[in-house]
Formats: C-alpha cells, structure tokens, sequence
C-alpha cells in the first residue's frame, strides 16, 4: 500500500501557497488598485481579475482537498466549503455584483443599496476563506 504522506505534504504545500496567494491579493493587491488607477480603469481591472482569483482559489483547495482527505477529513471539508464558496462567488455573486454596479452608474439609486450588500457580502465570504484557509495551515503545521 503507497504511503499517504506524499499526497498530504503536496496538498500541505498548495494550502500553504493558496494562504499566502488569498492574503497578498486582499491585503495588497486590491486596495492598490483602488489607491492607484482611476476609478474606472480600477472597476474594469477589477472585473477582469476577480473571475482569475476565484478559479484559482476553486481549482488550489479543491486539490489540496482531494489530496488530503484520506489523513485529514475535518481539514479537507473545510477546504472544499473554501472551493464550493469561491464557485458561488465566481458564478453568482460576482455577477450580481457587477448588474448592480453598472446599474448604479446608469442613476439607479436603489440598486446601490443591492449592490453594497452584494458586496458585503463577498468580503465576508472572503474573510471567512481566508481564516479556513489559515486554521488548515496552522493544523498542518503542527502534525
């Protein structure tokens, strides 16, 4: 019977990168863009970017689910809700936000109040990937 330990320390390695990608984008990546392009060129940057970020993000934890699921179940569901909630990001409420944000700018004032809460609403997500992801890495770590 193949040992497990090469799966687990791949799947270790693409958390861990997965970390470390997921952090640097929402600490320095995004508010840069804001800080840095006008407004318009940051939304279309924004928009062309973000379906990126949540397929790699869907594609990393997924694997790394995959590989460790047989050593670490716990570790690996959690890793798969950071896939399954990045697909519903990408697919549904990236696109919500975006219907919302251009009908704020065609002088919908009630869409602006949507739209804040879309929005909201996927930095929470966010923010809740982000401590998954790190709770799994500080798991790892310590066997």
């Amino acid at each position: 019977m193949m040992s497990m330990y090469p799966l687990v320390s791949i799947g270790s390695v693409l958390v861990a990168m997965l970390a470390g990608a997921m952090s640097f984008f929402t600490l320095v990546i995004a508010p840069l863009i804001f800080i840095k392009l006008e407004p318009e060129t940051a939304g279309r940057f924004v928009r062309a970017v973000f379906p990126w970020y949540y397929l790699i993000v869907i594609v990393t934890s997924l694997l790394a689910a995959l590989l460790i699921f047989a050593t670490w179940p716990l570790n690996a569901t959690l890793l798969a809700l950071v896939s399954s909630s990045a697909a519903y990001c990408r697919q549904a409420l990236m696109p919500a936000i975006n219907q919302h944000r251009d009908a704020v700018k065609a002088g919908d004032a009630t869409a602006n109040s949507i739209f804040n809460r879309l929005h909201r609403r996927s930095e929470i997500i966010n923010t809740l990937q982000l401590l998954a992801i790190f709770a799994v890495v500080l798991h790892l770590s310590l066997i």
